[in-house]
């Protein structure tokens, strides 16, 4: 991983923003999850210009006025004008049936349900690759048929976690363990038909799985950085979401060096097998 050769032409990336950032992040990056994938690939792939390899739409699927379908419902790119899309972690449910949750899991289907063609003049489009992230594991979980809901416990992984990698995982990833940031008391309970287990910890143990040429996905965050993940332990502590316990873990080890940059270098891979 790590050396991303030009392309007949940048691949089409679509994010799916399924939540907004905390004032603060918002603030600092200037825009919501769309920037903050979009700053994690343009390291992964520094020196060379993240437009040499992707190019990137953000789209924001949650209903600011639910009543009102028009405009979260036209957020949702064609599937025949992009090459992958990649969902986002969110506050919500990935296991509620609100009707964008429901929309998104369709919408997620479809697009794991494309194939390969052949335009006119010959170029080979292949189908729609799906990264889930998060929330957007879940969803991804959801949408194959495998149950999501709290963790056995209904305790949190936060921060910077070191997972357990399985034999796929330590062949994608060349190491033996991973280290995520983590944000999550949510899990996808199993794997689905044809999916291969990338890694695993004792409170969450589908950390993530890949169906080659189809879709990637991991529970951990490696977009966040130390001050994402301090404002959100924060702003979740002062609300009494976690404990304190779980509040002082975090922030001794929110700044801990993690695999971020690896697993987007993963991903970029993956879109261009």
């Amino acid at each position: 991983m790590g050396s991303f050769p030009l392309q007949n032409r940048p691949l089409r990336l679509a994010i799916l923003e399924t939540d907004t950032p905390l004032p603060g992040i918002v603030a600092k990056y200037k825009g919501g999850y769309g920037t903050i994938f979009t700053d994690m690939f343009r390291r992964a792939v520094a020196p060379s210009p993240l437009e040499s390899v992707l190019t990137i739409s953000t789209h924001h699927i949650v209903p600011d006025n639910p009543s009102s379908e028009t405009s979260w419902r036209s957020e949702y790119p064609p599937l025949d004008e992009i090459d992958g899309i990649l969902i986002t972690g969110s506050r919500y449910n990935a296991f509620d049936n609100d009707e964008w949750i429901t929309t998104l899991v369709e919408y997620t289907r479809k697009a794991l349900s494309t194939t390969i063609t052949t335009a006119v003049d010959g170029d080979i489009k292949k189908g729609v690759r799906v990264i889930g992230v998060c929330y957007g594991h879940q969803i991804v979980g959801r949408t194959l048929g495998v149950p999501v809901g709290r963790t056995d416990h209904g305790g949190w992984e936060v921060s910077v976690t070191e997972t357990k990698l399985t034999p796929a995982g330590k062949q994608l990833f060349g190491k033996d363990t991973l280290k995520m940031q983590q944000m999550h008391r949510d899990q996808v309970k199993g794997l689905p038909a044809g999916a291969e287990l990338l890694a695993e910890t004792d409170t969450c143990p589908n950390q993530g799985f890949i169906i080659p040429g189809r879709a990637i996905t991991v529970q951990g965050h490696p977009e966040f950085t130390a001050e994402i993940i301090k404002e959100i332990l924060e702003t979740r502590h002062d609300a009494g979401v976690i404990t304190d316990d779980i509040y002082r873990s975090g922030i001794d080890r929110m700044a801990d060096e993690h695999d971020g940059v690896l697993l987007a270098r993963a991903f970029l891979d993956f879109l261009q097998q």
